[in-house]
């Protein structure tokens, strides 16, 4: 218990530093955006509706501003929403550039674009990458079954990523969201990842069903990791969880079968990206590991 207090308390430090950083920004992105549009505190403040007193407060990162007045400031400046409040430093000039540019190609030659850069910009060479093969997925796909297969007859370890989350936290994955929330799960989950990839050269890593819904994270995995999304049909990731013997999705929540589809809709573009896909519904584990075998194999 001692332990766990101790490690609320330091996120919730974390926590109160990272707002005040994030303020900080914040107030320092509104004044540079005012300068570079040549615009007064007080042309602002008329422009925005917003009083130039908590304009000043705001600029030295001492304002908590609500969404509304925030994208008053935006609209009068002429900006999105979104480049104020995002957390990352100022892109660069060519960056931003680069992002306009990609938002003009259609969704056809967005695909063909990110593979070209990721062939010239960074990514690991394909021959790497096939020595460290991810699996991706919703629960219930097999990932961990077929995982610890692959990685017997590989001769190479076997990673369950959630399980080096705990090690990671010192804390079950179930207490992480009870007591930190879903932010600092993706954030230990990222450090976790990188752990892994900086560790080991040759690996098979069984993921949790959510990384793909993390822009950053699911994107170092593609970069590092032979990826294969291994899939069945929403009713098969049900029994195959509820055989396991957790009962909870069923018990806790009528509406489980719909919530399940709609997930797996939702994240669906996003297992896509995945270099190869294996579908497990209908098989035993025999036959599906003898797929993934062959798309490893390439």
């Amino acid at each position: 218990m001692a332990a766990h207090e101790a490690a609320a308390a330091k996120e919730r430090r974390e926590g109160e530093n990272g707002e005040a950083e994030y303020l900080r920004l914040l107030g320092e992105r509104i004044r540079e955006a005012r300068a570079r549009r040549g615009m007064t505190r007080k042309i602002l403040a008329r422009d925005s509706r917003v009083s130039e007193r908590y304009l000043a407060q705001l600029e030295t990162g001492h304002g908590n501003i609500s969404i509304v007045l925030l994208r008053q400031i935006a609209h009068a400046m002429g900006l999105p929403l979104g480049d104020l409040v995002r957390e990352e430093p100022d892109r660069p000039v060519e960056l931003t550039l680069l992002i306009q540019t990609l938002g003009r190609l259609p969704a056809k030659e967005l695909a063909q674009a990110r593979k070209l850069l990721g062939q010239t910009f960074g990514a690991a060479i394909d021959s790497e990458r096939r020595h460290r093969v991810a699996l991706v997925g919703l629960r219930g796909a097999g990932k961990s079954t077929l995982g610890a297969m692959l990685a017997k007859d590989l001769s190479v370890p076997f990673i369950e990523l959630d399980r080096e989350v705990e090690r990671e936290s010192g804390t079950r994955l179930a207490e992480i969201f009870d007591l930190y929330g879903q932010a600092a799960f993706r954030r230990y989950e990222r450090r976790a990842l990188e752990a892994v990839i900086e560790r080991y050269d040759r690996a098979v890593i069984a993921t949790g069903g959510s990384i793909v819904s993390e822009p950053t994270t699911f994107d170092l995995l593609l970069s590092a990791c032979y990826t294969v999304w291994l899939t069945a049909t929403p009713e098969e990731h049900m029994g195959r969880v509820v055989a396991q013997g957790d009962t909870r999705p069923m018990a806790e929540n009528e509406q489980a079968m719909e919530d399940l589809r709609r997930i797996l809709a939702g994240r669906t573009a996003l297992y896509s990206k995945a270099d190869a896909r294996v579908d497990t519904g209908g098989k035993t584990a025999e036959q599906s590991f003898r797929e993934l075998k062959a798309a490893v194999a390439g």
